[in-house]
């Protein structure tokens, strides 16, 4: 019997990707795996049932008996309680799985004894980077963050010379120059802002002033494990304000990228340095949903202070879900060539070090220690 990798339609709120493309679903089906797709699950990211019958793929009504028949379930956004209540024994899960908010869908793989692995877990080594969903995702989101900063601010982003004479180009601020900052630079000054860009770590300097920005550089290095910025002292962060509060402060919109995973967000913008900035300002917040970056976000909503809209962003990848579910699946795609062997069955074992680095939960045992302690503390 063929591995059958099932696909179920999303149902969080708001999010409107699909794990599996038909592409990718057809290059599954090649290679011997069993696609079966729940009907409609392409629907909100533009790809039809259609589409996924001509890929070879098997297009069913009943999502029940899509998630029970599953050997890997794939997933978007973490699975329901209700799904992992379906998933037959041994099955496994591979999404996105909010390893320190999901508890209870957790708890869950955890009780009936299910394999989940996440995908903010992939390590970040030169083999997993095509495996590495947090960084596809993230690029759609920096480049959807600075749409989103040029519509709400007044000005043009461009230097236009008219009759009417000139009009100078908007002030452009990025702070954090990750995957999503660096997507935001890039999109900013192709929209012919005049861009700044900070971050923590000194060597991201490099990569910032190659994109045509200015590099804010302060003088302390915060380069952390994994290809992520560590958490600042106390010292560091005075340090980091007295740059960053003038800089702000001159922003027509400010792009906030600084998120350290399984942590809240830093703080990188004081209520006291958004009432420096001019009317009109605007202040795009990419941490909204792990406690934002900036003190007057709130998650979800525009906020407009003095004349100062702060804007919290939710789930950008999903306001393009034609390209971010591509580029996810194709994430997959990868992922799943660890998981299937060649012999087209499942591996016996997840001695890979990716699969041993991404397991969240497998045989009743959480494996993430962040999550563990977490589900420890709660009695769960």
């Amino acid at each position: 019997m063929p591995v059958v990798v099932a696909v179920p339609r999303e149902t969080s709120p708001g999010e409107r990707r699909v794990a599996l493309v038909p592409d990718v679903a057809q290059r599954l089906v090649k290679s011997g795996v069993e696609v079966q797709v729940e009907s409609g699950a392409g629907t909100q990211a533009f790809y039809t049932d259609d589409a996924y019958t001509k890929a070879g793929a098997k297009v069913l009504a009943d999502r029940k008996g899509v998630v029970s028949a599953a050997d890997i379930l794939l997933k978007v956004q973490p699975p329901t309680p209700e799904e992992i209540s379906w998933m037959k024994p041994g099955g496994i899960v591979v999404s996105f799985m909010n390893p320190t908010r999901a508890l209870d869908s957790i708890q869950a793989l955890r009780d009936r004894k299910l394999t989940g692995f996440a995908m903010e877990l992939v390590p970040r080594i030169t083999r997993a980077q095509v495996m590495d969903a947090l960084s596809s995702q993230a690029n759609v989101a920096g480049y959807e963050s600075v749409l989103i900063g040029a519509e709400a601010c007044p000005k043009y982003f461009p230097m236009l010379t008219t009759a009417a004479g000139t009009v100078r180009p908007a002030k452009v601020l990025v702070m954090g120059a990750g995957v999503a900052g660096l997507q935001a630079i890039a999109t900013a000054r192709r929209l012919g802002a005049i861009v700044e860009a900070y971050d923590v770590r000194r060597e991201a300097g490099e990569q910032v002033r190659s994109l045509g920005a200015k590099f804010l550089e302060l003088q302390i290095d915060a380069k952390g494990s994994g290809g992520y910025a560590r958490e600042l002292t106390a010292e560091e962060k005075v340090l980091q304000q007295k740059l960053v509060s003038d800089a702000v402060a001159n922003a027509d919109v400010a792009i906030t990228t600084a998120n350290v995973p399984g942590r809240k967000a830093p703080r990188l913008i004081e209520k006291d340095m958004v009432a420096r900035m001019r009317p009109g300002s605007v202040i795009v917040d990419l941490a909204a949903e792990s406690g934002g970056n900036c003190e007057l976000t709130r998650p979800g909503e525009t906020v407009v202070v003095n004349g100062v809209s702060v804007i919290g962003p939710l789930n950008l990848p999903s306001k393009l879900s034609f390209h971010s579910s591509q580029l996810y699946s194709k994430n997959l795609q990868a992922f799943l060539e660890l998981l299937v062997g060649k012999d087209g069955k499942l591996v016996p074992g997840f001695t890979d070090e990716i699969l041993a680095a991404s397991v969240l939960v497998t045989n009743g045992e959480v494996k993430y220690a962040p999550t563990r302690d977490l589900l420890a503390g709660g009695a769960k």
